[in-house]
């Protein structure tokens, strides 16, 4: 089996106009804008209160500590994405800044090693108490990922060694041994940081720890809800008064679950960690596990913009196929832990195929999470908006038509700022002899491959013309290229020739020997999808998309009632000239449609006879990854399609 690694972050140039855009917006305007936000600047976002609960905790200033439990998660991780700009060469000047941060954490530690804002000023006496909602060992997940990616920036061993004391704490309170806590935490994300925490140090006694939270997790009795009864009415989330144990994927063994059950991206940084631990252990059972519920995400559960978790009650899966439309969820770290997840399984498996949901997530919901400016939000990503239901109090909360300047549990923002910094490791992989490309993402990647240079550059136009040009430059190594699922049959061209390459696990094998050219081509034109049958809110309806894109219909284009609108199947849709005051020069679609301008006899009436007119008309659909970055308005995915 091949060891596949990812790159480092510092070799990879991005300059795709697209995701190079986004990717230079965080040191550009996301960084300092959310740094306002953590200061608690920003008038008319929602408080944060991150650094001033640190500053409490450190001494350094009075009061009370403010915002939810877990609200320390918004500084590492925008401690984490400040670390990849730093790393990746953008974000040189945030360094004095973060190690003031990295100071204020330092101070707020207590002298066991216990970090945790809240526990600490609000309830000391609680520690370890209730792991089911207090978040302690999610944050500690969170600030483990900041810690090493910051010392692995910077080569600073400050933030990494406050890491490993509270890591070495939580070792010696948890764990099989006797005399030890055998609770695991209810939102799982600390076996990630674990796995990061054995890779920096080589130490394993960190991965025994993950595996330690998995392996007991979903054990009858169920400590979770023990806990519960224990700690009598006490909560911190009144929503889980009716505790679930399927809400946080404790309700069987993580090796025994076959469905995605309960909270979204619980489940999601659950799977990941279980995926590299499967790695590392070379863990059959673990493997199979990780296998079956991909499958149950990706082909029942998963919307056609790689969104999951369709209920805003609970943010959390449901059934198989049920996947509505206008008052879905689709959290954005949902996603991004869903592209967490299938990194993970293609560095397992070596299949390239778990990076088609990786770039379906990416290019639609990961993206439509943040503005083309880089200063509002969504935290849910529905398939329809009708902005007038959108209403405070009512089943439609969740559901914004425009994107928001900040939120009270401000998870998604921080998380999309990491994972577009740290967009190089999506890209490109390696392994002893072999540069693996996974997205066709125009950048340039530089390493070493058995200890020689080797350096790979993609220009893609794949979107404009079906071309993706790569250059590559070393004595001797092999170019892996996945071939993705929206690209039927692609020719492969060398020196103006024609090649055949052997494919392997989704990947053309490609033999590099000094200086090659190579051009990739396939016809990758806009198509029709429809939902399986038994998926009820998509039913006699399809979307559009073009290589991995959904497109959407926006109000601006098409006018008032999008519901009104039907396509006929066989007006096929075509590019159209892209949007230009938006990044990426990706096309817009055109497609002859039908509008409904009458449905009863009586205009003026509720309901009446039926009296159907149509009317010709032309539809322009624009990606949505982009929608809502022009005028608020009506949207939709999924059109009515005109049968006969």
């Amino acid at each position: 089996m091949r060891k596949i690694r990812l790159p480092k972050i510092r070799n990879v140039t991005i300059k795709d106009p697209l995701f190079g855009t986004y990717a230079a917006l965080v040191a550009e305007s996301i960084v300092p804008y959310q740094w306002e936000i953590l200061n608690d600047r920003i008038p008319e976002a929602e408080k944060s209160w991150c650094i001033e609960n640190f500053k409490i905790a450190a001494g350094e200033a009075t009061g009370v500590r403010r915002g939810v439990v877990f609200t320390d998660t918004d500084v590492y991780k925008w401690l984490e994405a400040v670390a990849f700009c730093i790393e990746n060469g953008s974000g040189k000047h945030f360094e004095p800044m973060a190690d003031e941060v990295i100071r204020l954490i330092g101070k707020a530690q207590e002298p066991d090693g216990y970090l945790n804002t809240y526990y600490t000023l609000l309830c000391p006496e609680k520690r370890w108490t209730n792991l089911t909602e207090g978040h302690e060992l999610y944050t500690a997940g969170h600030f483990f990922e900041a810690a090493v990616a910051y010392e692995n920036a910077t080569g600073k061993r400050e933030i990494l060694d406050i890491a490993i004391k509270f890591a070495d704490l939580i070792y010696d309170t948890f764990g099989p041994e006797e005399g030890k806590m055998k609770g695991y935490p209810g939102h799982q994300e600390v076996e990630v940081g674990l796995v990061k925490l054995y890779y920096a140090t080589g130490d394993s006694k960190y991965l025994d720890l993950a595996a330690f939270f998995l392996d007991v997790r979903g054990g009858q009795p169920n400590y979770l809800l023990e806990e519960i009864q224990r700690r009598g009415p006490d909560k911190i989330f009144p929503d889980l008064r009716d505790y679930s144990p399927a809400y946080s994927q404790s309700h069987l063994p993580p090796v025994e679950q076959t469905t995605a059950e309960g909270h979204a991206v619980r489940a999601m940084y659950m799977y990941s960690a279980m995926a590299s631990l499967a790695r590392e252990r070379q863990d059959p059972a673990l493997t199979a596990a990780c296998e079956i519920l991909w499958k149950n995400v990706t082909q029942r559960r998963m919307y056609i913009t790689g969104g999951i978790g369709s209920s805003g009650f609970l943010e959390r899966f449901t059934t198989d196929y049920d996947l509505p439309n206008d008052r879905t969820y689709c959290e954005t770290c949902a996603s991004i832990g869903l592209m967490m997840f299938g990194q993970r399984m293609a560095l397992m498996s070596g299949d390239a195929s778990y990076y088609d949901v990786v770039e379906r997530a990416l290019c639609n919901t990961v993206l439509s999470g943040i503005n083309a400016k880089g200063d509002r939000y969504f935290y849910v990503n529905p398939l329809e908006v009708w902005p007038p239901n959108c209403m405070e109090h009512t089943s439609m909360a969740h559901v914004k038509p425009v994107r928001q300047p900040w939120f009270d549990v401000a998870c998604c923002p921080t998380n999309v700022a990491r994972t577009l910094s740290s967009l190089g490791q999506y890209i490109w992989a390696e392994d002893e002899d072999s540069v693996y490309i996974n997205q066709f993402i125009s950048s340039s990647y530089a390493t070493q491959i058995g200890g020689a240079d080797v350096s790979v550059e993609i220009d893609s136009s794949y979107m404009q013309d079906g071309t993706v040009r790569v250059h590559a430059e070393g004595d001797a190594f092999v170019l892996r290229v996945r071939i993705p699922e929206y690209m039927k049959a692609p020719s492969f061209i060398k020196d103006g020739e024609t090649i055949y390459p052997l494919v392997e696990k989704g990947y053309a094998v490609l033999e590099v020997t000094g200086t090659e050219e190579f051009r990739i081509f396939a016809s990758v034109q806009p198509r029709f999808v429809a939902a399986n049958r038994n998926v009820p809110a998509d039913s006699g309806k399809v979307a559009l998309m073009k290589g991995p894109y959904v497109y959407c219909l926006e109000e601006q284009d098409n006018g008032k009632n999008l519901a009104n609108l039907y396509i006929p199947l066989d007006r096929l849709p075509r590019d159209a000239d892209a949007l230009e005051t938006l990044p990426g020069n990706l096309p817009a679609l055109s497609v002859s449609g039908k509008r409904l301008v009458q449905s009863i006899a009586e205009e003026d009436d509720l309901y009446g006879v039926p009296s159907f007119a149509f009317e010709e008309t032309q539809l322009r659909a624009v990606p949505y990854c982009l929608w809502c970055n022009r005028e608020p308005g009506e949207m939709l995915v999924w059109v009515k399609a005109a049968l006969g």
